[in-house]
């Protein structure tokens, strides 16, 4: 049968290694945008839809330089976290 042929098992292996990892970088990206939101929820309150939707494309590396510019105080207003937002946020 073809599940048992040893090509088709490192298919499938490499696969489910392929996705676990994928899901790994997602749930990592996801915690980074749940950690900027609730730093960026403290400072501002809620933040608009639009700056919400934003977020959600930011990568981890992007999510986590969000934060690392609300630490170092960098972003004081909301015109901060704006002009932030159009220079590392990807476009649609």
């Amino acid at each position: 049968m073809l599940e048992e042929s040893v090509v088709y098992q490192d298919i499938i292996k490499k696969g489910k290694r392929i996705g676990v990892q994928q899901g790994l970088q997602q749930g990592v990206e996801q915690e980074a945008r749940k950690l900027a939101l609730r730093l960026l929820e403290l400072k501002f309150g809620e933040p608009s839809r639009s700056v919400q939707q934003k977020l959600e494309r930011l990568v981890a590396e992007q999510s986590e330089a969000l934060c690392e510019a609300l630490f170092k105080l960098q972003i004081q207003s909301k015109d901060d976290l704006n002009r932030w937002l159009k220079q590392h946020a990807p476009a649609r």
